[in-house]
């Protein structure tokens, strides 16, 4: 395998993990800075309030998109494999 190969492998695996873990990530930021703007407004600092709200609605998050993420891993790693198969 040549290095304009190898380069396009990494291409797709860090676009990959972009797509599965980027919806998840993106939620809980968005999340995070609400919250933080509701505490910064209200002057109440409870960690829990940040904490207990973020996990709550990133878990609902993954359950949510869990289908796609498995879906466009499966897809990788079957390409993955089938890369692996053909090298001599």
């Amino acid at each position: 395998m040549d290095f304009d190969g190898n380069i396009e492998h990494l291409r797709i695996a860090y676009w990959n993990i972009l797509m599965t873990a980027g919806p998840v990530l993106a939620v809980a930021l968005a999340v995070g800075l609400l919250i933080g703007i509701l505490q910064a407004a209200t002057s109440i600092n409870d960690a829990t309030l940040s904490f207990v709200p973020k996990l709550a609605i990133v878990l609902l998050t993954m359950g949510l998109v869990a289908g796609f993420m498995l879906t466009t891993m499966s897809d990788y790693f079957a390409f993955v494999f089938e890369t692996i198969a053909t090298i001599r």
